[in-house]
């Protein structure tokens, strides 16, 4: 892998942006963190007359927005449990019945949200709806696949026997596989870079490379410190999600901030991309350490991404094992190059539920456990408009948990990330 480009895919049609402008002295919000959050909250809150300004660390996509797969969801993966799994996930042995349906529903909200935005942007973003299909790792899992989807009526769910499975992917591996119709997929790049356009449009003041030192309270607001200069305010929006820092410790205690990694192939052989994607599906197995893949937009390369490791390392050495991934669902692509490598950092929380609400007088929404796309959009459009004096999701304020002894180092991914590969190998042996 000599000439590995260890650089998101993305960003060869939709780089990072800079936007040099200097923050103001004064603003009624600010919102700390560019990515899909943040921007549509700033969209929001322009819409209902409010002044705004978004300072982000980097440049405008320079980091989860445009580092991610692309993948779009229906909220199917809300307090997600492992896909192979029959047992409730966390959220449902937690909340009130009542509670969890709303949330459900807000969730499913959210990918026709992600649709109507797509409709209301001034670029293509190559969004196209195109279905899911989560592979059955071991016969068990696609038992556990069949358990979920009599609950999925909403989402166009269709099962498929490992017998018929070629129909919908071109791989022998796995033990059956479950479609979703309600999902979809982008190019992130052009859609954070669409979003940048809508929020400047709406006279949202964008600054990039101005990242927050302090936020402090100050004559009824906040004053908001920058390494360029201080802003003083009236509300305070933190929507960094997994590159969260120390500027808001409690925040910060309540985040888990892991890695996923990504590989893109060289251009496949005329057709192969419809021999191994019929229908060009997003897909993603059901190990616990997972795997995801996807055509690239103009359908001439695969990507495929997976948590090879929940921890940051240099993207060309886990590019080795996910090239071996690959190799193993799709036999086909021995001996094609892999052009482009990179990682980026993802959110979970302890609940695996997004969280959106107040504490200390701050605004926050995160938390996207590795499925934003959609929800972070939805979660930063509601926060705009609870921001603004209106309608409040059922997302707000929900119980957010933490753990003994937990700051902002996650001591115990290697852990994790040791036990997680160790069942996912027990299982393959074993077979349950």
């Amino acid at each position: 892998m000599a000439d590995l480009i260890q650089t998101p895919y993305w960003w060869e049609e939709a780089p990072p942006r800079s936007v040099p402008n200097a923050p103001p002295a004064r603003t009624d919000v600010v919102v700390v963190g560019g990515g899909y959050t943040g921007l549509n909250a700033a969209i929001a809150l322009r819409q209902s007359g409010i002044a705004v300004t978004v300072v982000e660390a980097e440049d405008f996509g320079f980091g989860a927005s445009s580092r991610n797969a692309g993948h779009v969801s229906s909220g199917v993966n809300l307090g997600k449990s492992a896909a192979s799994s029959k047992v409730r996930s966390p959220m449902e042995r937690r909340l009130l019945a009542a509670l969890l349906e709303q949330l459900k529903n807000e969730a499913a909200a959210s990918f026709d949200f992600l649709e109507a935005r797509v409709g209301e942007l001034g670029r293509n973003v190559e969004y196209r709806r195109s279905g899911r299909v989560v592979c059955a790792s071991l016969p068990s899992h696609f038992d556990a696949l069949r358990a979920k989807s009599a609950k999925m009526t909403r989402d166009g769910v269709h099962l498929f026997e490992r017998a018929e499975q070629r129909r919908v992917i071109g791989s022998d591996i796995y033990h059956g596989v479950m479609t979703i119709d309600r999902a979809g997929q982008l190019h992130p790049g052009k859609y954070v870079q669409a979003l940048v356009d809508l929020a400047m449009d709406e006279g949202a003041q964008l600054c990039s490379n101005c990242s927050v030192t302090a936020i402090e309270r100050r004559h009824g607001g906040f004053r908001v410190k920058t390494r360029q200069a201080s802003v003083d305010c009236d509300q305070v929006l933190i929507a960094t999600n997994g590159y969260s820092d120390g500027l808001y410790p409690w925040v910060r205690r309540r985040i888990i901030p892991a890695a996923s990694y990504i590989v893109v192939t060289d251009v496949l052989p005329e057709g192969m991309i419809e021999e191994l994607l019929p229908n060009g599906r997003t897909a993603v197995d059901s190990r616990r350490l997972l795997s995801y893949f996807r055509p690239t937009p103009d359908r001439r390369r695969i990507l495929f991404g997976g948590r090879a490791s929940l921890r940051m390392q240099d993207a060309g050495r886990v590019a080795q094992e996910l090239a071996g991934r690959l190799h193993e669902v799709f036999p086909q692509t021995k001996g094609i190059a892999i052009r482009n490598a990179w990682s980026g950092r993802i959110a979970f929380t302890f609940d695996l539920l997004p969280h959106f609400g107040e504490h200390g007088g701050i605004v926050y929404a995160l938390g996207c456990n590795g499925s934003g796309v959609a929800m972070q959009s939805y979660l930063g459009h509601m926060a705009g408009r609870a921001m603004a004096g209106k309608e409040r999701s059922a997302f707000w304020n929900l119980d957010f948990p933490t753990m003994p002894f937990y700051r902002e180092t996650p001591w115990f991914l290697p852990a994790v990330t040791g036990w997680y590969r160790f069942r996912d190998v027990l299982e393959r042996m074993t077979g349950v």
